[in-house]
């Protein structure tokens, strides 16, 4: 189907709410509308994000059982929230997409964005394989006493890195609560394929890679997360990479509750960098707005507190 390639595309192919509600049906039911009553083909278009079928009368809610659904915003508004997010390469800030879309609040602004994030995790998505490049680092304000893997005030993120022949491939960041072989091991588990060649530092939480499955390298042990940037270069470059953007970008307001959906907005941006179509990528995340619960505002900022 036909998707937006760049800006003056978008304003053409999405220049009404019916274009918006015409585009969801073809990727809400990409072999056809088929009505939930009586199977026909055949609709008339209605107001309010509906669609009556010609054959029965029945009518139907095109953002019944998606993330559109509890939202009473036009679907103009969201395709140019998602168009803006994606199309930006180094993503928007919650005070850029308020002026960009005219919204009432900052605040509002903000809890779109995080109920967009959540659309930027693919179900079922492939695991890294290879050659991973995988260490922890340190992510948060300036703060005073002790430094390394047990740092105050500051979150503990693993990252794993695909080494490719020439260059990175795709990454994996995630928060975590300690350094712990446990820890660590659980998160190797959930984004490395079995088989892989894990090469890490010297820390004692690396030690059950080998007999979990996989293939280990153990570079020289270090006494600081700072001495390492020599050892594994490639996962330190995606760390100040990731540090930089949410600086750059957000101001490097991402508290420890919320860090994981900045984080999962970066890992989708870095593993998408390389792509030419932008289009493609807002098809993508349609795809998914249309698989997907929707996000409650209230839930949102009830965690927020």
């Amino acid at each position: 189907m036909e998707y937006p390639r760049n800006q003056m595309e978008f304003e053409r192919v999405f220049a009404s709410e019916q274009d918006c509600l015409k585009y969801l049906i073809e990727v809400k039911w990409p072999n056809g509308f088929c009505c939930n009553n009586c199977g026909s083909k055949d609709y008339w278009l209605l107001s309010r994000k509906r669609v009556k079928c010609k054959n029965c009368s029945a009518e139907i809610t095109v953002t019944a059982d998606t993330f559109f659904s509890q939202s009473n915003k036009p679907l103009s508004m969201w395709f140019r929230a998602i168009w803006w997010m994606i199309a930006q390469k180094s993503g928007i800030s919650a005070s850029g997409l308020q002026a960009i879309l005219g919204l009432g609040s900052y605040k509002t602004a903000w809890v779109w964005l995080h109920k967009l994030r959540s659309l930027m995790v693919f179900p079922n998505r492939e695991k890294l394989s290879g050659k991973i490049e995988i260490d922890e680092t340190l992510i948060g304000g300036p703060a005073e006493g002790k430094r390394g893997r047990g740092a105050d005030n500051k979150t503990l993120v693993l990252i794993a890195v695909e080494i490719l022949p020439k260059g990175t491939g795709r990454i994996r960041v995630e928060t975590s609560p300690d350094a712990s072989g446990y820890s660590i091991m659980q998160f190797i588990r959930k984004n490395v394929e079995l088989g892989s060649t894990i090469v890490s530092d010297g820390w004692t939480g690396y030690s059950f890679v080998s007999s979990s499955g996989y293939n280990h390298v153990m570079k020289k042990s270090r006494k600081s997360l700072q001495e390492g940037e020599e050892l594994l270069p490639n996962v330190h470059r995606a760390a100040a990479l990731t540090k930089r953007w949410l600086l750059g970008t957000h101001q490097n307001y991402a508290s420890p509750e919320r860090l994981q959906k900045y984080l999962d907005e970066f890992t989708f941006r870095y593993n998408r960098r390389k792509s030419k179509s932008r289009g493609l990528l807002f098809h993508r995340v349609i795809e998914q707005a249309v698989i997907r619960a929707p996000v409650l505002s209230r839930k949102i900022l009830d965690n927020s507190q």
